[in-house]
């Protein structure tokens, strides 16, 4: 049935083909049910549930399918309408290391074959490289186009990993590999990111769609806190406790600077990435802080639900987002949202959400992370000025903008995929699409 005219939007019928009315997203190894910040929760989670929700909302059908990670989980959970999230089974239900979630692949693949939606969809689009290998498989058969997001790549994991980190395995890159080439369509969140792939891949720009991820305006804002100020200003971390995303970079620069703003403080809110183990978990920071003999000034907090989350980005003075790699910095976007500035590590994708809301220090070294701190500690001009410039950065980004934007996209593979030909240039800059109409013979 077609969705009604009042919600009928340029992505699900544009006149270049049929009109898009179901979608399949695939999440197979975290659900966007999952809390973001902890085990294999994060941007991802919040990217899937935002755009399936929004997508809904234009009069799409969504089914998000993810494998079920325990015994409780129903079958289908709708969580909006027009949005059902639907719990594999594949290997235990049960958490499982997201290396381990390889040895279940196919096993998702068979019960996704056998769903009772299977078929009905007019695009499938995955999310991360273990989706994508499910993807490639699954779309040929449902005859419909395959649309890939890898979020992160293995190539630029490799190549900016911390001291001491384990690289991405070789059946990663070769997956990642394959599916780039094979995929009717790569959406990619940042320019740098767009020009990964194509110097790694040779995918050329006719594949390749920016598509930059959004942040929820209506949430995350400025406004009086409901946090209780501790003594001090505050500096926030907020991702999962890995070395990709540099939490021990966070904490290394704070007896620096309590050397300049003696009653600065640092909260971490963050919970153990993955099987818990690794170099930067809970119990590491925790002995690091000691060693550093700033321990009394530091605040360890699992994840939160982005409603209390708001709550922590406006009692901070800075948000510290010193990834080592970053496709795109939603936890800086959301800060930025607030009105709190931030100081991260000049990674391609904090460049991309960041520029004047904040300070990108070329290196990991803690003096100087340290020294764009104070500065916003201790010059209220300047700090006034970051603050103003985050907030006109995170204005110029919305979750409506990403959705209408992947439903232009989807409607190109569909109009693709029928024999219509719809010549569409997107800039590799602002991502828009200018539409030459041409039908092939």
């Amino acid at each position: 049935m077609t969705a009604p005219a009042a919600q009928t939007s340029p992505g699900i019928e544009d006149g270049n083909g049929p009109p898009v009315r179901r979608v399949a997203l695939l999440s197979v190894h975290t659900s966007p049910l999952d809390q973001p910040g902890k085990g294999d929760g994060g941007g991802l989670n919040v990217y899937v549930r935002e755009v399936a929700e929004r997508m809904a909302a234009q009069g799409v059908e969504v089914d998000v399918f993810t494998r079920r990670s325990d015994p409780a989980q129903p079958a289908t959970s709708t969580i909006a309408p027009g949005v059902d999230v639907h719990h594999l089974d594949a290997g235990p239900p049960a958490p499982v290391d997201k290396e381990e979630v390889t040895n279940h692949l196919c096993a998702f693949l068979l019960a996704l074959q056998a769903h009772p939606t299977a078929g009905t969809h007019d695009v499938l689009h995955a999310h991360y490289w273990l989706s994508g290998w499910v993807g490639r498989r699954i779309a040929p058969r449902w005859e419909i186009p395959l649309v890939q997001t890898f979020h992160t790549l293995g190539v630029l994991k490799n190549s900016t990993l911390a001291p001491g980190d384990s690289p991405e395995p070789p059946l990663r890159l070769h997956a990642e590999e394959r599916v780039a080439t094979d995929a009717d369509r790569v959406l990619v969140l940042t320019c740098g990111e767009a020009r990964l792939l194509h110097t790694t891949y040779g995918l050329s720009g006719a594949r390749l769609t920016v598509v930059p991820a959004g942040v929820d305006l209506d949430r995350f804002s400025p406004g009086p806190t409901q946090t209780d100020r501790t003594e001090g200003p505050e500096l926030l971390f907020v991702g999962r406790l890995q070395p990709l995303k540099g939490p021990d970079v966070a904490l290394r620069p704070l007896a620096e600077v309590r050397r300049h703003v003696p009653d600065a403080r640092l909260r971490i809110v963050g919970g153990a990435s993955g099987n818990g183990r690794g170099r930067t978990g809970p119990d590491e920071l925790r002995a690091l802080a000691t060693e550093l003999g700033v321990a009394d000034a530091v605040t360890f907090e699992d994840a939160v639900a982005q409603a209390h989350l708001v709550e922590r980005y406006r009692a901070a003075e800075v948000l510290l987002a010193p990834s080592r790699s970053e496709t795109f910095g939603l936890v800086a976007l959301e800060a930025q949202a607030c009105g709190t500035p931030v100081v991260g590590a000049d990674v391609p994708g904090l460049e991309a959400v960041v520029r004047g809301g904040g300070t990108l220090v070329p290196n990991h070294d803690p003096v100087d992370h340290a020294a764009a701190v104070v500065r916003l500690l201790t010059d209220p001009v300047h700090a006034a000025a970051t603050r103003r410039a985050a907030l006109a950065a995170a204005r110029a980004a919305s979750w409506d903008r990403t959705v209408e934007r992947l439903l232009a996209v989807y409607a190109d593979v569909v109009a693709e995929r029928v024999g219509v030909s719809a010549d569409r240039s997107v800039s590799p800059v602002e991502g828009s699409s200018v539409v030459a109409e041409r039908r092939s013979a």
